[in-house]
């Protein structure tokens, strides 16, 4: 975290939460000088039942006035849907499973806000993520959280070194047990307030019911892999790679009475493809396709390169290989061990012990017989193999 400078302005992006409440808390404590911001990012349909931002507002409020410190308010609906939720949207039409937190971090809490923030006279802004950031000889660098169970830094790899250089991660070296016994101590309202969940600014609702008002429903088929038609899906934006709950087929008669988990979409006939058992194989694989590759400090490391890598957050790091795969800045990485569930449209974040290297969206699982991208990639399989067995 970057030392601190007595009297700078950092505004702390408050969202009415216990973490974001703490990290103002903190800074204060620092010798900054704090100011809090609120950013409303979604146009709540009200009809909907739900009151969360005002309810967060009230709780931010609540916090500032304990601190006193001001808070400041501001509306990114706009930005939100033109930089994230179209994107969010776009990806699901194509049968992929988009992240949209890390989009909203890169465009919204890192972009958005830090513009704002100079207008208010800040030298910083500062989150409650769990995550934290070193300089060294001019270059900024992404490290892990120091809570293993929250850790933060997935989300944020698409971060840059304008971004970084800005940013104050408060809670980089505490706990979230910590955080919620300081909120207590401090008597804030909201300390021992539920971690929000769901769409990034637009929180818990019914997903289904959502997603159907921006895009068309369009049901198909559940088939197995030999093409055995077992079951009707509401349409493929609605499923995940590995899911197994919602599927509305249980154990089938058509089956071995073993839960079915989705194994893969097959966009061009609309129909999604189940599989049974945990470890089947067609959920199994060890080499992936990633593409709009992101490199924290900007410059690529030499290829190929040894690492780690996760493929979904909380996921523990995977020892892998990465390579070039062609010219469009696509990436084929090899994992020591086989993975399960490769998602396309998820991030794959790359590690080295602590820090934070950058990472790409998953464009699709390679296989060995796969010459779809030509033998550049297939020759880089092979090799990256050979150099880890």
């Amino acid at each position: 975290m970057t030392t601190s400078k007595a009297g700078a302005r950092v505004i702390v992006g408050m969202s009415g939460g216990v973490d974001s409440s703490v990290a103002a808390l903190l800074l204060k404590e620092q010798g900054y000088d704090v100011h809090a911001l609120f950013m409303k990012n979604w146009e709540e349909d009200d009809s909907a039942g739900l009151c969360t931002a005002a309810e967060d507002l009230a709780d931010a409020q609540s916090v500032c006035d304990q601190l006193n410190i001001p808070l400041h308010t501001v509306n990114f609906s706009a930005e939100y849907w033109d930089r994230v939720f179209e994107y969010f949207l776009a990806e699901l039409e194509v049968g992929r499973t988009p992240n949209p937190d890390v989009m909203c971090n890169k465009e919204i809490k890192f972009k958005a806000f830090i513009d704002h923030a100079r207008t208010l006279g800040a030298e910083y802004i500062a989150t409650g993520h769990y995550a934290g950031n070193i300089t060294c000889h001019g270059k900024h660098y992404l490290i892990k959280g120091a809570d293993n169970n929250k850790d933060q830094s997935y989300f944020l790899y698409a971060l840059n070194q304008e971004q970084l250089a800005r940013a104050l991660f408060p809670l980089a070296n505490i706990s979230k047990e910590e955080v919620r016994t300081i909120a207590e101590r401090e008597n804030f309202a909201n300390h021992d307030k539920k971690d929000s969940t769901g769409i990034c600014f637009i929180g818990e609702r019914n997903f289904n019911q959502f997603l159907k008002r921006y895009l068309p429903e369009e049901p198909g088929d559940i088939v197995t892999p030999e093409g055995e038609v077992i079951g009707q899906h509401n349409g493929l934006m609605y499923y995940t790679i590995g899911q197994r709950q919602g599927l509305g087929i249980g154990g089938s008669t058509n089956g071995n009475g073993q839960p079915w988990y989705v194994a893969d979409k097959d966009t061009n006939n609309n129909k999604l493809i189940v599989v049974q058992d945990h470890e089947h194989p067609l959920l199994l694989a060890d080499c992936l396709l990633a593409e709009d590759i992101h490199w924290i400090t900007e410059q690529a490391p030499e290829l190929p390169f040894n690492c780690k890598a996760k493929v979904r957050y909380r996921q523990t790091d995977q020892d892998c290989t990465i390579l070039v795969g062609n010219d469009h800045n696509e990436y084929v990485i090899v994992f020591n061990e086989q993975q399960r569930a490769i998602t396309p449209g998820q991030s794959i974040v790359f590690y080295l012990e602590d820090q934070c290297l950058g990472g790409g969206i998953i464009n699709r699982v390679l296989m060995n017989e796969d010459h779809a991208n030509g033998a550049l990639i297939n020759s880089s399989i092979h090799s990256a193999k050979s150099a880890t067995n």
